[in-house]
């Protein structure tokens, strides 16, 4: 796990994406370090290093075999409940399969304060789910793998969720990703700011 701890009040949760804990997760753990909380990024590709994004069929294909979701989410499930006791505020923020595997943990009762999901594609295989806190589910407009405007609406007619779609391709707020788009990655920076503080101030 990489840990930036600092004992603030308030910790985030940093899940990541097939590729592990690379360059782009790195850079997220640093700028929510500078916005004053202590982040926790749990490394699921251990004991690998992280994929290259040339070598995403590798990637998906470790994460299949060597993870899955039922394991990742109990590992999650896990850290949640000891920084439950840590801190007076938890968040978890996921991107893709970090995203899905936050999407599920959301219905845990009192275990998160705030979910954030960004391009989590496989939500739409977990659409059973009950959230317990507030979500913000950011999703790219182009997927080719499902229609994102159904996901969004079937969602977005649950308790706590809060769903938007932004131009561009999944992965599109990772300015190491052949995908950035600078302006969506703004906005959305832009939704989940607004989207913390005011998961703070319901509180």
């Amino acid at each position: 796990m990489l840990n930036i701890i600092h004992v603030k009040e308030s910790a985030i949760i940093v899940l990541h994406e097939i590729y592990g804990i690379n360059a782009h997760i790195k850079w997220i753990c640093e700028h929510y370090l500078a916005a004053g909380y202590d982040v926790l990024c749990p490394d699921f590709v251990k004991p690998r290093d992280y994929f290259d994004y040339s070598r995403e069929g590798e990637a998906y294909q470790y994460f299949v075999k060597h993870i899955g979701f039922p394991s990742m989410v109990h590992e999650v499930k896990t850290i949640l409940m000891k920084a439950r006791t840590d801190y007076k505020y938890v968040f978890l923020l996921g991107f893709s399969v970090g995203a899905t595997a936050a999407w599920i943990c959301s219905e845990t009762e009192n275990a998160a304060d705030g979910v954030i999901c960004y391009y989590g594609s496989r939500i739409r295989d977990y659409q059973n789910v009950t959230p317990k806190c507030p979500i913000l589910l950011i999703f790219a407009k182009e997927e080719k793998s499902f229609n994102v405007s159904e996901l969004s609406c079937a969602l977005g007619q649950k308790e706590f969720v809060n769903v938007h779609e932004l131009n561009g391709k999944h992965g599109f707020s990772d300015p190491f990703s052949k995908h950035f788009n600078e302006q969506s990655q703004q906005k959305a920076q832009n939704l989940v700011d607004e989207f913390l503080l005011k998961s703070k101030c319901k509180l």
